[in-house]
């Protein structure tokens, strides 16, 4: 009897052959290529990200609720909230640390002669006001936040939903319920979308090699090699470390079931996009409950970006060795910083972390304009540091998990027994 290829192994195919297709197209049908985009690797790539970002905005919405309605009390939310900020802070300044110490290691920017005459990018005339978009985060009109997609305006208005569920209990049981049965028809729903994966997987990998070619990759290759090192090192060290020290969980066990997740990301370069998927997982074969998975996890989607501090930390000292510019010990720590603030204000957008940038280089008085020299190979690196974005809120949900299991062995060693949490949060 013939063994069926399960979903891993054909995202897997399709990712391995649009990457050689691309290639091969590029080479030997340069000419020809717009055209095999535009009608097809470009609308099986769009097909794909249309069907799962169809599913976000309703997903985040009904999860987040949930997931805060489930935790029930006010007290356990903030202890779980404020574990998942404690994380995402560490993890994102220890990415930063990397990145630049690499950068200054390994100079890419001193390697090889780059073109710094005439260099445009468009985008450098937006500015994003980190104050400001904080400040907007409570929506002023929720069906307007939801459909334009802003996250962090709709998970703060399910927040609020949540904690009327859990405060009101049995007098919107009804409410409730539907809550839950719309989660589930959503969790549904993204394993059915998820049967396209592979053929979404091959028109998007295709598409940006196609695109970006062999000649672009070559020229930037040192570039490449340190920001892929320092995303390796983030992704292996401290997420597998963090997970075999505070959860107690093979790093293995999480990247072999994480792998299906970890694909849609790198082909969609989109932690949003990504987040359906990395839920499902999360709570179906990595044992994350589904309160703290539906309340973590799009959180971490929302303001989490390990992967693009990685970016920015790597891309502002590279284009500083490229002007010819020695950055000083404080304008290092001012990267960082910059780089971090930066990162938790990011869209979970593809390209998006290239506005952010601009900020970070100007906080070091660098040309924005220098943004230009990465343009060519952003899109492949875009696509490795959002595995980066996404596993680290799967992480992050997995050592909450855990920790609050030996939160309560502790009580229960200690002979402590409640009737309710909130009898638990007193004691």
């Amino acid at each position: 009897m013939k063994r069926k290829l399960g979903l891993s192994s054909k995202i897997i195919i399709g990712l391995i052959l649009g990457a050689l297709i691309g290639l091969f197209i590029n080479n030997y049908f340069a000419d020809q290529f717009p055209f095999i985009d535009n009608y097809l690797f470009n609308p099986l790539g769009t097909i794909f990200i249309n069907l799962i970002l169809m599913l976000v905005v309703p997903l985040v919405f009904f999860s987040i609720a949930l997931g805060v309605a489930s935790i029930g009390d006010p007290k356990k939310m903030g202890r779980i909230g404020g574990k998942s900020l404690t994380y995402f802070l560490f993890t994102a300044a220890i990415a930063l640390i990397i990145a630049v110490s690499l950068t200054l290691l390994l100079k890419p920017g001193k390697v090889g002669v780059f073109n710094t005459d005439n260099l445009e990018f468009n985008a450098s005339t937006k500015t994003v006001d980190l104050g400001e978009n904080f400040l907007n985060i409570i929506p002023t009109n929720p069906i307007q936040s939801m459909a334009e997609g802003n996250m962090l305006q709709i998970i703060v208005f399910a927040i609020f939903i949540g904690i009327g569920m859990a405060m009101l209990g049995k007098k919107v049981e009804g409410v409730y319920n539907f809550f839950e049965q719309a989660n589930e028809i959503m969790m549904y729903l993204i394993r059915l979308v998820m049967k396209f994966a592979p053929y979404g997987t091959f028109g998007l990998i295709a598409s940006a090699v196609g695109e970006a070619g062999f000649n672009a990759m070559k020229a930037m290759g040192l570039y490449m090699i340190v920001v892929v090192i320092a995303l390796a090192v983030q992704f292996f060290g401290v997420y597998g470390g963090t997970l075999k020290l505070l959860a107690k969980m093979s790093p293995w066990k999480f990247y072999k079931a994480y792998l299906p997740a970890m694909s849609v990301a790198f082909s969609t370069s989109s932690s949003t996009a990504t987040l359906p998927v990395a839920m499902d997982i999360a709570q179906n074969k990595l044992g994350v409950p589904k309160n703290i998975s539906n309340f973590v996890q799009p959180l971490g989607a929302a303001i989490n970006m390990d992967g693009t501090a990685i970016l920015q930390g790597c891309a502002t000292v590279f284009i500083a060795q490229v002007m010819g510019v020695d950055l000083t010990f404080i304008e290092l720590i001012t990267v960082i910083v910059m780089a971090l603030l930066a990162s938790l204000g990011t869209a979970s957008v593809p390209g998006f972390g290239l506005i952010m940038l601009a900020m970070v280089l100007t906080s070091v008085n660098l040309p924005v304009e220098g943004i230009a020299l990465i343009l060519g190979v952003d899109r492949i690196l875009d696509m490795t540091r959002t595995i980066v974005n996404s596993s680290a809120d799967a992480v992050c949900a997995i050592i909450i998990t855990e920790s609050e299991k030996r939160r309560e062995a502790r009580l229960q060693r200690k002979g402590i027994v409640a009737s309710t949490e909130q009898d638990r949060e007193a004691i």
